[in-house]
């Protein structure tokens, strides 16, 4: 909503500076979101009057003229803009003007100049070199009753600003001038005279009869006639530059009139061609096989929940949306039938919507505009038409149908200081709902308010709290540290938190993303293997059509997004809640814990030498993650991953997901040129932990042993040191696979894996036939276990 600062002040006292008025309204509800000048900073800028326009004797695409600016002789003036003529009336720059330069920079001002040959004594200025439209095309032509010499920003009252608000859905009645002006006074505290709409007397007894037959969908019909206007007649200016402060065009008288009504009083109105309608008017919805073309030359098909204005013939526009093509208003039109009513919100929210319209009538209507205001519209808009174009005016028709009740609401002042939380006399409570029109009568210990017809979101208590809270003012808000008593919560000893995952895998390179829950049901064939998703009912793009089951697809997309941009090593990680299970059913919701690698091992460096991520790195990223237990690897297949490059990660025996590199086919498919190595898996027992024990640091020396050992292929090293490691004594302090091998000197089908083994106790120092023992139990292990041999 745009709003001329000096057309407001017309209605209201306004006293203050304009950044003070825009801050007052922004606190009392209606955000001021820019304010801005009519036009940008020039002077010396006059009417001129062009006498006569002559051919210049050197170039012929320039004028000579006789310009009179009032300066008591004629000035010659060289001219190049090819709408110029004699007798015009146009912006003349004096020697010594500024006008707004181009981008903001410095004025640029005129001086008397020589052009091709031919003294200039000034410049003719169009629009665009006034700051004022970016139309270059020809000289501003200003009225023909423009006083000659007379100050241009004076004559097109330039020195107005426009505010830009950005209202709130509930705040429809400040859709209109009357409405901004109401709420200015009662925050402002200034004094507001809204012009009432005198009653047109009728000339003529022509009139056209009006019914209702949808009576709770439309409160009031008013309908008036108007003929032998004059259709050579022009918009005043006035009204066109209001119209265009407003951000709206003007087009034609009585386009423009209806326009006008709407921004002053935020009444919609609508002006039909009286001889193109036929026999009565009356408010219906619409019937089986008719339709109707719009102003905007759609044509909209039968839908019985849509409101027509219809005549003898048909539908002739949509109730609060748009009228229709066929009866609409044109250059020849010369009698005029007026149109003003009330369409309760419900029954056109969401028209224009269903019907991709868009209609500044049915955004007032949705909103709810005031049924009190519809006739005194109708009145305005005959009179403007009168006072415009001529014609005389036929009696007022009108039907009326059910309209909304206003009940009085209860007040009670300590219910208003409770909720505000902070002191508010009823002397001030009375005065905002006084200033707000409302109405305040004292019963009892409560104020009764009674809300004025323009006010459809007041109903309840709590909103005529509110209205006092804004209206007093937030400034008067006490700043008030909160005081409370907070427990500290109970977290077991060694578990962690998902701040303490998240900082541990940040620790570790990784960035974290957050994805979106609704995912392309392609991802779920491609990353879960889930040829039936959980579907949306209502999904909010189609790309979003299903719950995921993985995190999987956010992080591939994620990297695309990011090597689109130029980046070449990246380590991603999500956090979040996975959707197993039925549509009926969504009760299992897995938090999981997913992350991926490319690109490099380590970023560019002198030290270490290119190498790829590899399958290695990102299993060593998620040991970290346990916080109690070892994590177990073992071979296994998950549907985004490489057949022969993943393993199932186990805690405890309970399968947590899997780590692997990211499947040939998936590569190919998004456009990777490396394949990433990926992992997936359950948070919750990442976080479970176990209680601390404390254990004394030896003093005692270690003994080190190394072992090599021939195995099959199919042994995994995890199985082999799960299987140590569940035999050793305790003050085996470390089991590891250091090295393995494959090549000469091992048998094909085998490999071999090498061993370290410490050995520390805290109290005494190990003996040589004690540490002989340890590591000949081992080779017998090994040997019955594995089938093991030792290599030497």
């Amino acid at each position: 909503m745009k709003v001329s600062l000096a057309w407001l002040k017309e209605l209201a006292e306004i006293r203050m500076e304009v950044g003070a008025l825009a801050h007052a309204l922004t606190m009392g509800g209606l955000e001021v979101e820019e304010v801005a000048p009519v036009a940008g900073a020039f002077s010396g800028i006059v009417v001129g009057h062009v006498k006569s326009v002559a051919p210049h004797p050197n170039a012929d695409k320039l004028r000579v003229t006789q310009v009179d600016a009032g300066t008591g002789s004629t000035l010659t003036i060289v001219c190049g803009a090819p709408n110029v003529a004699a007798g015009q009336k146009v912006p003349c720059a004096l020697p010594g003007a500024k006008l707004p330069a181009a981008g903001g920079g410095a004025p640029l001002e005129i001086k008397r100049a020589k052009l091709r040959g031919v003294e200039s004594d000034g410049m003719l200025c169009s629009a665009r070199e006034l700051g004022l439209s970016d139309d270059h095309a020809g000289l501003l032509v200003l009225p023909a009753d423009a006083p000659v010499g007379r100050d241009v920003r004076e004559v097109l009252g330039l020195d107005d600003t426009v505010l830009t608000f950005k209202l709130t859905p509930n705040r429809g009645d400040c859709l209109s001038m009357f409405g901004i002006a109401r709420d200015a006074g009662a925050i402002t505290g200034c004094r507001v005279s809204l012009p009432p709409a005198s009653p047109v007397p009728s000339a003529i007894a022509d009139a056209r009869a009006v019914g209702i037959a949808e009576r709770a969908a439309c409160g009031h019909y008013f309908g008036r006639i108007v003929r032998g206007i004059d259709p050579a007649a022009r918009t005043p200016e006035w009204m066109a530059r209001r119209l265009e402060r407003a951000g709206l065009r003007a087009i034609s008288p009585l386009v423009d009139i209806t326009n006008y009504v709407m921004l002053e009083r935020g009444q919609p109105m609508h002006a039909f061609d009286d001889a193109k309608l036929s026999g009565a008017i009356d408010v219906r919805r619409m019937r089986p096989g008719e339709r109707i073309r719009l102003l905007n030359g759609e044509e909209v098909d039968y839908r019985p929940e849509l409101l027509a204005i219809a005549d003898a013939s048909g539908p002739v526009a949509l109730a609060g949306v748009m009228g229709g093509f066929g009866t609409m208003v044109g250059p020849a039109t010369t009698d005029v039938f007026f149109e003003a009513a009330w369409f309760a919100p419900e029954a056109v929210q969401g028209k224009a919507r269903e019907l991709a319209l868009t209609s500044d009538a049915a955004y007032r209507f949705e909103r709810g505009v005031d049924p009190g205001a519809t006739g005194a519209a109708l009145e305005r808009a005959v009179a403007l038409t009168i006072e415009t174009c001529g014609g005389r005016a036929g009696p007022v028709t009108h039907a009326q149908g059910e309209l909304p009740a206003r009940p009085p609401v209860p007040v009670r002042p300590a219910r208003v200081r409770a909720l505000l939380g902070y002191p508010v006399s009823d002397e001030a409570m009375h005065d905002i709902l006084r200033r707000l029109s409302c109405l305040p009568e004292s019963i009892g210990d409560a104020i009764r308010a009674t809300a004025p017809s323009w006010r459809f979101d007041l109903a309840i208590e709590e909103d005529f709290v509110e209205e006092i809270a804004r209206v007093h003012g937030y400034d008067h808000v006490p700043a008030r540290a909160p005081r409370a008593s907070v427990p500290m919560l109970a977290l077991r000893d060694g578990e962690r938190d998902r701040f303490t995952m998240r900082h541990a895998l940040a620790s570790l390179g990784y960035q974290e993303i957050v994805s979106y829950s609704f995912v392309a049901e392609e991802w779920e064939r491609d990353f879960g293997g889930n040829a039936r998703p959980v579907r949306l009912a209502n999904p909010i793009a189609s790309h979003m059509s299903v719950m995921r089951t993985t995190l999987l697809g956010g992080l591939v997309q994620a990297l695309r997004a990011n090597l689109n941009r130029g980046e070449q090593r990246l380590r991603l990680f999500e956090i979040g809640r996975c959707f197993e299970g039925d549509a009926a059913d969504l009760a299992v919701q897995p938090e999981r814990v997913a992350g991926l690698a490319y690109g490099s091992r380590w970023p560019e460096q002198w030290a270490e030498k290119p190498a790829p991520v590899d399958f290695f790195d990102v299993k060593g990223d998620v040991e970290s993650l346990a916080a109690a237990g070892a994590l177990e690897f073992s071979a296994g297949s998950h549907p985004a991953c490489h057949p022969g490059r993943c393993a199932l990660v186990r805690l405890g025996g309970e399968t947590l997901g899997a780590v692997g590199e990211l499947h040939p086919r998936l590569q190919l498919k998004y456009e990777l040129a490396s394949a990433p190595v990926v992992f997936e898996l359950l948070a919750g027992p990442l976080m479970k932990g176990s209680h601390p024990r404390f254990a004394g640091l030896s003093r005692m020396p270690a003994v080190r042993r190394d072992l090599a050992f021939t195995v099959a292929d199919a042994v995994s090293a995890a199985r082999l040191l799960s299987a140590v490691r569940a035999r050793v004594p305790a003050f085996v302090r470390e089991v590891e696979v250091f090295d393995q091998y494959r090549g000469k000197g091992v048998e094909p089908g085998k490999k071999s894996l090498a061993l370290r083994i410490v050995m520390q106790d805290t109290d005494r120092t190990l003996t040589d036939s004690e540490v002989e023992e340890i590591v000949a139990s081992i080779r017998e292990q090994l040997t019955q276990e594995f089938e093991a041999q030792p290599r030497t």
